[in-house]
């Protein structure tokens, strides 16, 4: 199989990890005869410096064409510093996910047992933690009219959701949950928001269609809560863009490392596979940041774009067998164990795969 791939590095570290994917990628066509072609786009910062706009025309197209999205960060301290600037890396982000009508996002949390230590919880909390979030990602407050107001003393972000936006996320999730363990935990703050009463009609009307799959209601505040106090509890969660974006980074932790979670963005046109790490400026350039978050990432892009089921295990295993050999970067090495580079352990897991 052809497999066009639209390569987006992005800024920060985004360029590093990027490019350890690419070579699992590679290592995975060879062994299984596939082909890849990559088209090169810019989005984030990079973009705003080349061309003055954080998503670019060029950019667009050439997702557009490709049969899926390599994505690696946004994101950039001199515009993160300067709350008046009119473009931000960021807005390059938002506009793919919107452009390309990505409207839901999966992000698998998974514990390793060889780093259950790595993580702040007890490893009696986290071991056999296996959960997805499924975030809303192009609706509410993000894509909601804003603004300034009163000679810019006061500032508005308006919160909208239409029922289709949420019954298509609804269906995904209900799906998924009957893959896994029938098991889908709704997220929302009913008590409070109106928007989030619609998500719990909208969700409570189609519950009769999924006999299988045991649905429960949780507000957000004690589902950031129930998160770190028995992960185990949770199969699927399914949550609007706003609270999903904070509690999927919230849930990061439970694996020891942002650097071992890997994300699909998933929609109307070409699906995007990313990290969650986002672009850490600090080890931009160092070649130290983790990138099996990347590597997963091009793992989940072989299942959900090609239906490649086993080249996307062939990558997590050698990711697994990265980790159990230790050949991992810093953030994952033990204490007096070698820390290795980002690009040693990209050329580990392709050698092993």
């Amino acid at each position: 199989m052809k497999l066009r791939i639209a390569k987006v590095p992005g800024d920060g570290i985004g360029p590093e990890v990027v490019r350890e994917a690419v070579k699992a990628v590679n290592a995975v066509c060879a062994k299984f005869g596939h082909s890849a072609e990559y088209t090169l786009a810019y989005v984030g910062a990079c973009a705003i410096d080349r061309y003055g706009d954080a998503y670019p025309e060029e950019s667009h197209r050439i997702c557009m064409d490709s049969d899926a999205v390599l994505f690696g960060a946004v994101g950039d301290p001199k515009y993160d510093n300067d709350p008046a600037s009119k473009v931000r890396p960021e807005q390059g982000l938002l506009a793919i996910r919107k452009r390309l009508g990505l409207y839901a996002n999966i992000r698998p949390v998974e514990t390793f047992e060889s780093l259950l230590y790595k993580s702040p919880l007890k490893e009696e909390l986290v071991r056999g933690a296996d959960f997805v979030c499924i975030r809303e990602l192009t609706g509410g407050m993000y894509f909601g009219e804003k603004g300034r107001r009163d000679n810019g003393d006061t500032a508005f972000d308006t919160n909208v959701y239409h029922r289709y936006e949420i019954e298509r996320i609804l269906k995904l999730a209900f799906e998924y949950s009957g893959r896994r363990r029938h098991h889908l935990t709704v997220v929302d703050k009913a008590n409070v928001l109106e928007t989030s009463r619609l998500w719990r009609q909208a969700a409570q009307e189609m519950e009769a269609s999924y006999p299988d799959v045991k649905t429960d209601y949780m507000y957000v505040d004690n589902a950031s809560m129930q998160l770190i106090r028995c992960p185990k509890f949770f199969d699927v969660i399914v949550t609007e863009n706003t609270f999903g974006d904070i509690l999927t980074d919230e849930a990061s932790c439970i694996s020891g490392s942002m650097g071992l979670l890997a994300s699909a963005s998933i929609g109307e046109h070409t699906s995007l596979f990313e990290p969650i790490h986002g672009s850490y400026p600090q080890a931009a350039g160092k070649n130290i940041a983790n990138p099996l978050a990347a590597i997963l990432s091009a793992a989940m892009m072989f299942e959900y774009s090609f239906g490649l089921m086993k080249e996307g295990e062939a990558i997590r295993k050698a990711v697994s067998a990265s980790i159990e050999a230790g050949v991992v970067t810093e953030d994952l090495a033990r204490e007096g164990e070698r820390a290795y580079s980002t690009s040693e352990v990209g050329d580990w897991v392709a050698k092993h795969i």
